[in-house]
């Protein structure tokens, strides 16, 4: 994967005030920006570091650490999504699924991590598994599931990103609205109710499951023969 630099537009390198750069990653809880390193100092090895150390998942974004937001029911929907994606791309040995602590370099400098993604073959250096720990990739399928400290300006930020390093495809899942938005471009969507189907389109074609079914999964609960 070539190495591209993040458009001028996504960026708080110039920022003068912390709001900003509070601004710029999309005016999330504060909660979720580390102070060490300091905003505007951190590198690559700082997000690897934090995971190792402290066992807690964040993204590089403008020299900046923020912490990923995940809460126990979206990391139980990231998992369903590997269990009926993955069973399809691993008989037709289409590439990898990754889950919520898949890291990649998406550009010079921006680490994200999708909640859950799918990467074909070609997309990966050797058509192999990657041995470092973030890899440049960009998948070709992203999956986000929204959590409550998720704010629609980052969102829209990091749906620009993905689209900008030539992910193919962004699925936005909100779990209280029950809605699924699936992008083709930046601008290009629909949103899908619990009464539509969703399909993999040009990216995985061939599957698809029904929304409503998937967000049953919130509603399961223990029977009476359990």
């Amino acid at each position: 994967m070539s190495v591209i630099s993040p458009p001028e537009s996504l960026c708080a390198s110039k920022a003068e005030t912390f709001q900003q750069v509070w601004e710029a990653l999309g005016r999330i809880p504060l909660d979720r920006i580390r102070m060490r390193p300091p905003p505007g100092t951190a590198v690559e090895q700082d997000v690897i570091d934090v995971e190792a150390k402290e066992n807690r998942l964040c993204e590089l974004v403008d020299s900046t650490l923020v912490e990923k937001a995940m809460g126990f029911g979206e990391s139980a929907l990231a998992a369903l999504f590997i269990e009926l994606l993955g069973p399809f791309i691993r008989s037709r040995n289409l590439g990898i699924i990754t889950g919520e602590g898949g890291m990649m370099r998406l550009m010079a400098g921006l680490v994200r991590i999708p909640d859950v993604a799918f990467t074909s073959w070609t997309r990966i250096p050797g058509g192999r598994y990657p041995d470092k720990p973030v890899p440049a990739l960009a998948p070709d399928l992203a999956i986000e599931i929204l959590s409550e400290s998720n704010t629609p300006a980052e969102m829209d930020r990091k749906c620009e990103e993905y689209f900008q390093a030539h992910v193919r495809l962004v699925w936005r899942v909100d779990p209280r609205a029950r809605t699924i938005s699936v992008y083709t471009a930046v601008n290009r969507f629909v949103v899908l109710k619990e009464a539509d189907t969703l399909t993999g389109g040009e990216v995985l074609p061939g599957w698809s499951a029904s929304v409503g079914e998937i967000f049953a999964e919130l509603d399961r609960r223990m029977t009476a023969g359990n």
